[in-house]
């Protein structure tokens, strides 16, 4: 099968948006698909022998400074052309990805989209509440041309209904436990997350530091904590544009920023951790939970988005309600003061996230994508693009090799 995707995100940036997309491209190699990558930023020329173009792009300069945003031209359709894909796979279509919408739609191609982050969400935290219902708008019109919606966890495919999204199923989660494993834990990372006090009880956050992450919402209860766990430590691994801001709020005695770590480092920080930290409100699914799981590691989250949808509260870990500091501080200071209980949570976790492997969520999209195509070609298709684009459209001859 040949796969024209499009997304907003992807490497060098590292979030759980490009994540999901480039292990869903090695799945897709070795499974014997081909696909051609647009992507906006600096990416690779190609990733896991799948070619990707780079697309012009410019980055938001005060709202999001890490975020490329591209700029679509007619390169880009003569490309798709060229390719003459079966399906065509928009990633959280907004800017670049809607190009792709739109193009498809001209091309009579069957579309997939797949809804990963609630951007109407973060307009808040990003003060421009303003924008919420016209993106909310403009994400309905475009995910309503695709054949299959998709998302990342149950909380996100409600979300998707409310805002207008239909046709809409769940992309199975998935998680690396191989890259990420308990054997990953080194003495070396110990003494760099705890700033040369390995034996400190450690709290661990690794993520995007934005405004959305409400990050600072573990500056009182780690304070907390400290008085019923002395030395409690915590370690923010990652950056982003809140990140100035969040080392001004906690003790710089107790907290070590990291900055962005990847590869073996990163395997190292999740399973060298006593405790993962999730008080994010925003996910769409927390890919870094999973990741933290797949190292035996438990996860206190917010009982908000789709973490519920990752920690089984109590067994795999503890949710806590958004705000509820007593609660923050209940639960951590429980599970580091508590040996045996993050163990056997721990081995919860890592069992749980062995059960949802790449292969098997890839798999799953590829039925999607099988799916996207036979209801594309069936008799009612064009009732998707509307007359706009029914009456403009330059259709591809059907791709049937």
């Amino acid at each position: 099968m040949r796969i024209a995707m499009f997304t907003e995100v992807f490497l060098p940036k590292i979030d759980g948006v490009v994540t999901r997309v480039v292990r869903t491209l090695e799945q897709l190699e070795a499974m014997g698909h081909e696909v051609l990558l647009f992507a906006p930023g600096e990416p690779p020329a190609e990733y896991a022998g799948h070619e990707v173009v780079k697309v012009r792009s410019f980055s938001l300069r005060y709202l999001y400074p890490e975020l490329k945003v591209g700029v679509p031209t007619p390169a880009i359709a003569r490309r798709v052309e060229a390719f003459r894909p079966h399906v065509v796979h928009t990633v959280n279509p907004i800017w670049l990805a809607a190009y792709g919408v739109l193009s498809a739609g001209r091309r009579d191609l069957p579309q997939l989209a797949s809804f990963h982050t609630d951007v109407p969400k973060y307009t808040e935290s990003l003060r421009v509440g303003w924008a919420r219902h016209p993106l909310e708008s403009w994400i309905q019109l475009l995910h309503n041309k695709a054949e299959v919606n998709l998302c990342t966890s149950g909380p996100m495919v409600d979300r998707a209904r409310e805002v207008g999204i239909q046709r809409v199923d769940l992309w199975p989660k998935g998680v690396d436990t191989v890259g990420y494993h308990p054997s990953k834990a080194t003495e070396r990372m110990r003494e760099k997350l705890t700033a040369g006090h390995p034996e400190a009880p450690l709290v661990v956050y690794v993520g995007r530091m934005s405004r959305e992450k409400d990050l600072d919402q573990l500056v009182e209860p780690m304070r907390r904590v400290r008085e019923q766990v002395p030395g409690a430590r915590l370690a923010m691994v990652g950056s982003g544009p809140h990140v100035n801001e969040l080392k001004k709020m906690f003790d710089p005695a107790y907290t070590v920023f990291t900055g962005y770590l990847s590869g073996a480092d990163l395997a190292a920080a999740y399973a060298s951790a006593d405790i993962f930290a999730f008080p994010s409100t925003t996910e769409t699914l927390g890919l870094v939970a999973l990741e933290s799981m797949a190292s035996a590691v438990p996860v206190v989250g917010a009982r908000a988005g789709g973490i519920p949808f990752v920690i089984d509260d109590g067994g795999t870990g503890f949710l806590v309600d958004p705000g509820d500091v007593d609660g923050w501080v209940d639960r951590l200071a429980r599970l580091l003061g508590n040996r045996g209980l993050r163990t056997s949570m721990g081995k919860a976790a890592r069992a749980e996230a062995e059960r949802h492997s790449w292969r098997a969520a890839t798999e799953a999209l590829v039925g999607f994508y099988e799916q996207a195509i036979e209801t594309h070609w069936s008799s009612t298709h064009r009732e998707l693009n509307g007359p706009f684009l029914d009456r403009f459209a330059k259709p591809m001859p059907r791709a049937l090799d």
